[in-house]
């Protein structure tokens, strides 16, 4: 029997179904491209409703009304987040907007703080079982059908069927209106490709295989999607499902395999694009759709292992402070899922967070890392809730990190032209040292080539890349992790101190055309710590001087070595001829190095107890590549 003949005594049309709500009712519409367009019409062609509030979390058909004044005579807004269609009427104040943590709206409505009168949804035909789907919106729409008064379905055979908590029983509707209408599209517009890019570069940098991710909301997150291609076996725990990830379905990179919470499965509760993603998660037993108060609740969010939160920001303030709902005292977007994956990424067993912007906004006249935030922007994202930043000009890292250390790794990510302004408007507000230099303002990309790894023989994996001038407190800890004897065969006298002064002569205005220093890094806990530094500086127009410190439980491994091939590599692409190197002779070890390397080496007597050794990068024996490197 046809599922229409069979709720025959429940199917009405929509001008009858829309008859149900009172005037003065509070009306709930079913999230983003789920909702029911041609309930929606009809609801605005009675006249006979009045003074209607109506609650949606994204809303698109309704923004073809906000214009008309006999609309907003009629109908009061109250949305969770504000969509692009709508965000013109916010910034006209037709709109109220409710700033809500999407794991907490649920609860709204089941405590009846938001009581609703009626909820207006989009449902799948129901099978023969008498079960419909929510199909591309659970979110917040499961917890609005179960406790409004009146549930009024359009039931639209477009609307895919999804698998998990998504499926309503014709039981719990009071009124299906068949109607067919293709869903909704909603695919994000890309600006400019060459800023994502050197963002998604980045992004990949910090996404391991086998990491869990949550994509945020936004037309950044969803370019970043393609540069994570090279991955394997990620998983996905996210609030919202996008065309950006269907390459990554298709090519086997989702595989949801080392998932440690629902391995095997998407989790989700809501998707928006295009007709092809639609007919992708449609029956599709790989997703999982469940509630925002399940998808989004931290503790939840926290059971996958290596859960990287993904989002972006309107701008962020050099002690970390993120904004990402208001233009000053405009409302433009909404907390949305940000603050939750934040906190359950940081709860995450090896999970971190990573916000992404550009560096500028307004055609480059304005920077989006910023020395406070503007006047009348919301604190969505708290300065203690954020791993790392990241701009299409590098990685800064915030956890753990002090004003100062974050005032130096936000002001490097800037765009090189508000750089020195960042740095000194820090200095009047007392953030960092009166006499600290600003970072380069050159635009330092070309460093991501100088980026290696290389396995050591006790099977760790050293991570090698330039030293920045943030780095200023990790290399202080490295320099006084070091035994004294270590310190004097590097500087030839017992030095003491690692001051701040000493740090500003050095590193904090490098020139890596004619300067460079390579730090190696392993993994020690939940983070990286310097245990190598090679460094050149320039003696002449075409000679570099260049010198060494392993920490002494990682000597003996080839660290040396290889960053001596390294440095050579990067010197000659500079222009130089040769290096020199200034040894004790009792640093057997460092001379036997630089022999290895460079056979034909010229060693001369320098002063009483030092050797000059001269390494000639035209002799006839190259560098040889150390066992095991691999470039990042």
């Amino acid at each position: 029997m046809d599922w229409q003949e069979l709720y025959a005594s429940k199917i009405v049309d929509a001008q009858e179904a829309i008859s149900k709500i009172n005037r003065g009712s509070r009306v709930f519409i079913g999230t983003g491209c789920g909702e029911p367009q041609h309930l929606i019409r009809s609801m605005i062609n009675d006249e006979n409703l009045q003074d209607i509030m109506v609650y949606q979390m994204l809303s698109f058909t309704l923004a073809d009304y906000v214009e008309d004044p006999s609309f907003t005579r009629r109908f009061s807004l109250k949305l969770f987040f504000i969509s692009r269609a709508m965000r013109k009427a916010a910034f006209e104040g037709k709109i109220d907007y409710i700033p809500e943590y999407l794991s907490q709206i649920p609860r709204l409505f089941s405590s009846h703080r938001i009581g609703l009168d009626a909820a207006l949804v989009q449902v799948s035909p129901p099978d023969k079982f008498g079960y419909c789907s929510l199909g591309v919106s659970v979110d917040i729409t499961r917890s609005a059908v179960e406790h409004a008064s009146v549930v009024i379905a359009q039931v639209n055979p477009k609307m895919p069927r999804t698998w998990g908590d998504s499926f309503v029983h014709v039981n719990e509707i009071d009124c299906l209106v068949p109607f067919e209408e293709n869903l909704v599209e909603a695919l994000p517009v890309v600006k400019d490709n060459e800023i994502a890019r050197r963002i998604g570069l980045y992004v990949s940098e910090l996404v391991d295989d086998g990491a869990t991710l949550q994509i945020g909301f936004g037309n950044l997150p969803f370019a970043i999607l393609q540069y994570l291609d090279g991955k394997n076996d990620l998983g996905i725990h996210t609030q919202l499902i996008t065309d950006g990830l269907l390459p990554l379905f298709e090519r086997g990179v989702i595989t949801n395999k080392r998932k440690t919470l629902l391995p095997g499965r998407v989790v989700s509760s809501l998707c928006m694009g295009s007709e092809k993603i639609y007919r992708y998660v449609d029956n599709n037993p790989v997703f999982y759709f469940r509630s925002s108060e399940f998808v989004n609740d931290p503790t939840v969010i926290a059971r996958n292992d290596n859960l990287i939160s993904i989002s972006s920001a309107l701008e962020v303030d050099l002690t970390g402070q993120v904004c990402s709902d208001s233009m000053g005292y405009l409302f433009y977007s909404g907390i949305g899922d940000q603050v939750d994956f934040l906190r359950g990424s940081f709860m995450s067993k090896g999970g971190f967070s990573i916000i992404a912007l550009p560096s500028t906004a307004r055609g480059g006249t304005v920077s989006r890392i910023v020395s406070h935030l503007s006047e009348g922007a919301g604190v969505a994202t708290a300065r203690g809730d954020v791993s790392f930043v990241v701009t299409e000009y590098g990685i800064a890292e915030l956890k753990g990190k002090s004003i100062y250390q974050r005032v130096m790794e936000l002001a490097q990510i800037a765009h090189p032209k508000f750089r020195e302004e960042l740095i000194s408007v820090a200095k009047k507000k007392h953030y960092i040292f009166a006499d600290q230099l600003p970072p380069s303002t050159e635009d330092l990309l070309f460093l991501e080539g100088y980026k290696s790894s290389l396995k050591l023989k006790n099977g760790k994996i050293a991570e090698f890349r330039p030293l920045l001038p943030s780095d200023e407190f990790a290399y202080r800890n490295f320099f006084y992790s070091l035994q004294e004897k270590t310190i004097y065969m590097r500087f030839f006298y017992k030095m003491r101190t690692f001051s701040h002064e000493v740090v500003q002569r050095q590193w904090s205005s490098v020139d890596y055309r004619k300067n460079m220093s390579i730090i190696g890094l392993v993994q020690h806990g939940g983070h990286k710590e310097i245990v190598a530094i090679g460094s050149y500086a320039q003696e002449s127009e075409d000679r570099a001087e260049v010198a060494f410190v392993v920490r002494e439980d990682f000597q003996g491994m080839g660290i040396a070595s290889y960053l001596l091939n390294v440095l050579a590599k990067i010197a000659k692409e500079n222009h130089y001829n040769s290096f020199c190197a200034t040894v004790l002779r009792e640093n057997a070890a460092m001379i036997r190095v630089f022999k290895k390397s460079f056979p034909n080496a010229d060693v001369s007597m320098n002063s009483g107890s030092d050797l000059l050794i001269v390494m000639d990068f035209n002799t006839p024996e190259e560098p040889v590549e150390a066992e095991g490197e691999k470039k990042i």
